[in-house]
Order: structure tokens, then C-alpha cells, then sequence
């Protein structure tokens, strides 16, 4: 039986045992949007995953990284970041692919590189003042970088070219910016100023409630493709993440969808409608789980 148009252009693009690298925002975004494939493509050719925001920082905390963590159910941040990266460790070395922890600050820890003049001792008690994003819904999920993370761009850029040069061929996986959330737009910008061959991921589980950026995929003319193979196993790895999996799925349901990716075409760019379909409303969790 003949490949789907989604599976041809994998198997064609690392039929070579050219390296595919995967840009992950968070500590789980790789496995609860590319799970199935990255387990496929991880027998086939060298696969990385790359987490960019890996870091949390000390207090004060903001409110609304104070509500993330009551939904987490943590204490220090920081200790919930070492404890996010060695799940993310424990997760991909079942799926027998490489890693890499970035070590960039997670937007909602993200401080601003310099203190704003006349702050001085108002921000210990309003330390959203010091924060490149100083609220989850207004500033975080608005689907927009922040001019103050030209910096933090350089450095997922440099991510790409070390981990895949540039005469190296290879594709790069990025996450298409599903729910609007600024870290996930800034790997998807530095993936799409990347030179590089690029496939987008649309975010499991915000793609259950929320749209893609439609000027986004009309741009590039990007066609929507559905994976469904090796999905049985998702659901074991994304309970693998402890500290995440209660606030993302309460209850403990993990529903069983397809993954899908948006390849480069110039045909219809619709994404498939049905369990997957992605509908214009913003994330589900009060907090913003990252």
C-alpha cells in the first residue's frame, strides 16, 4: 500500500539518515505533539529534540506564574524546572532519541534584561514591573515576541545551526504558535528564519480548542497532514510528565488524537476537521500551562 503524502515526504527527507532536529517551547510540547512520529522517525535517522525554555527563576514570582504553580502544585519553581527535565530525560530515552536542554528562562519566569529606571523598591511587591511578560492572558498568550527577546531569539537560532548545519540538509519540526503562546512563537520564528527545511507541528492539546494562525499558514502555503501511526503508545509517554499531565488532562483522560503537521504545498491549507479540529478560542487553563 502506498504511503499518505505525509509519511512519503518523512521517509523521503530522512531516508538518508540525514538528522532531523525537533524544537520543543517547554519540557513536554516534543511528546504531546510528535510523540507517535518522533518514536517512527527516531528508528530511521538521528532525531534531537531541542527544549528551548528549560529554566525557571527565583521570586518573586508573578500572579500568574504563582496561579501555574498551584496548578502544579509546587513550591519553588526552580525545583519544578529539575524535576520537568529530568521527566523530559526519562521520556526520550524511551523513545531512543537525543536530547538537549537549552537552558533559556521560561516566559513566564522571564525577566526583563535590565530594570526599568524608577522600579527600584516597588518590584518585590509588584514584580510583574520586572517581567518580560508580566501576565499570562494580556502578555504570554497574545501571540506576539516581546522586543526585549531579541536576545533570547539569537539563541534559539544558534540552537538550529549547531545542531544542524547548514550543509548538513536534514528538517527541522517547530511548533506552529497554536494559542498564541510567545515562546512557541519565537521557535517558530527562529525555525522560519532558519534557512532550513521546516515542518510545523500544531500543538496537542491547544489544538483542541485553539486555531492556527491563519495569515501564518496562508504565507507560507502550508498543507495540513494528519499522523496517525504508533499513536497507541502516546498516551503511556505523556503520563510520563508527572508534574503536568493532571493540570493538562484532569481528569486523566488523554484523548486519543491524530498529530498533525503542516508541510509546504501549494494546495488547500484547511486542517482536517474531526477530533483534531482546531477552533478559535484560547488555551484551557487558567495559569497557562507552559
Amino acid at each position: 500500500m502506498a504511503d499518505d503524502p505525509l509519511t512519503a515526504f518523512v521517509r523521503t527527507v530522512l531516508g538518508t539518515g540525514v538528522p532531523m532536529v525537533v524544537l520543543s517551547p517547554h519540557l513536554d510540547d516534543a511528546v504531546l505533539s510528535c510523540g507517535a512520529l518522533l518514536g517512527w522517525a527516531g528508528r530511521r535517522a538521528p532525531v534531537t529534540v531541542a527544549t528551548l525554555f528549560t529554566e525557571a527563576a527565583p521570586p518573586p514570582y508573578t500572579l500568574s506564574a504563582r496561579q501555574y504553580l498551584r496548578q502544579t502544585r509546587a513550591r519553588d519553581a526552580e525545583q519544578l524546572y529539575a524535576d520537568r527535565r529530568a521527566e523530559d530525560r526519562r521520556v526520550l530515552e524511551l523513545l531512543d532519541v537525543d536530547w538537549r536542554h537549552v537552558g533559556l528562562v521560561d516566559g513566564l519566569f522571564r525577566r526583563l534584561p535590565r530594570s526599568r529606571p524608577g522600579i527600584g523598591r516597588l518590584a518585590p511587591l509588584l514584580p510583574e514591573l520586572e517581567h518580560v511578560y508580566p501576565t499570562y492572558r494580556l502578555h504570554l498568550v497574545r501571540g506576539r515576541v516581546s522586543a526585549h527577546d531579541a536576545e533570547t531569539l539569537r539563541v534559539a537560532g544558534e540552537t538550529i545551526d549547531t545542531l544542524l548545519p547548514a550543509r548538513s540538509g536534514g528538517l527541522v519540526l517547530a511548533p506552529l504558535g497554536v494559542g498564541g503562546h510567545a515562546d512557541h512563537v519565537l521557535a517558530r520564528t527562529a525555525a522560519e528564519r532558519s534557512g532550513r527545511r521546516v515542518v510545523y507541528y500544531s500543538e496537542f492539546p491547544y489544538n483542541q480548542t485553539a486555531a492556527a494562525d491563519a495569515e501564518f499558514t496562508g504565507r507560507h502555503r502550508l498543507v495540513a497532514r494528519s499522523w496517525e501511526r504508533d499513536l497507541d503508545r502516546k498516551a503511556e509517554l505523556i503520563r510520563g510528565y508527572r508534574t503536568q499531565a493532571d493540570a493538562l488532562f484532569p481528569g486523566g483522560l488523554i484523548p486519543r488524537a491524530p498529530e498533525v503537521y503542516l508541510l509546504p504545498g501549494a494546495g488547500d491549507t484547511a486542517v482536517p476537521r474531526g477530533p483534531a479540529r482546531l477552533r478559535r478560542t484560547r488555551t484551557r487553563t487558567a495559569g497557562g500551562v507552559p
